[in-house]
């Protein structure tokens, strides 16, 4: 596996694995097969450590329906849907056949083809095209960054009171914090994040693991 958390030393990080619950059979499988099918692209998947916190996060909220905003080859849709409650959904949204394609038979191998629905359409098309109603417990940013915005302005209108939303990649490789570098993508994150951050309906932490995890929580109605 090639990705991990990026913010800490290579040997703090291999404590912190070492010290996690590992990744199993099939998701070592997935992450070896997208790293010879895809090259450098495997760089997209998320670190093992960020996939078993999201699958505890996902059981900690007793989820029982889930967005997925950006799914590659699956590795991040697996440890979610191994999360739900019984009888629960968890939606996929991409563009790529190619790379969903080895998704769709990684969630055969991992007994979960039938808790997760592909939605092969540019996002927004799918996320505008959902009721316009509170319907999630537990939704996954990890997309294009030119793109995040539009997504949580999309998404947190229909996440359930105490939902909670993950967005992936909210550090961009620790640039976020280097004033002078003007590259649209670490623009787009900057931009994100104080947007979220300033978001009254969600309480948020950013998280270093990976390349930073944004947890956010939607305030009960009472709050």
């Amino acid at each position: 596996m090639s990705r991990r958390s990026e913010q800490i030393s290579l040997h703090l990080n291999a404590y912190l694995t070492a010290h996690t619950t590992p990744p199993d059979a099939v998701l070592r499988d997935l992450a070896n097969e997208t790293a010879e099918l895809f090259g450098s692209e495997a760089e997209l998947q998320i670190a093992p450590e960020q996939g078993t916190l999201m699958t505890l996060l996902t059981q900690l909220a007793r989820a029982a329906s889930a967005i997925e905003i950006g799914t590659f080859t699956g590795y991040s849709s697996i440890c979610i849907a191994r999360g739900l409650r019984p009888g629960g959904k968890l939606i996929c949204c991409d563009i790529s056949d190619e790379w969903t394609s080895v998704a769709r038979k990684y969630w055969e191998k991992a007994g979960l083809a039938d808790r997760i629905e592909l939605r092969l359409a540019p996002a927004m098309d799918t996320l505008r095209a959902l009721p316009d109603q509170e319907m999630f417990d537990v939704a996954f940013i990890d997309a294009d960054k030119g793109g995040y915005l539009g997504y949580w302005r999309q998404v947190v209108p229909r996440m359930r009171p105490g939902g909670l939303v993950m967005v992936d990649n909210t550090f961009s490789h620790g640039r976020v914090i280097d004033a002078g570098n003007d590259n649209p993508a670490v623009i787009a994150i900057r931009d994100f994040n104080d947007h979220a951050a300033a978001d009254d309906r969600v309480d948020l932490v950013m998280v270093p693991i990976g390349d930073g995890l944004t947890l956010a929580r939607k305030k009960d109605r009472a709050a």
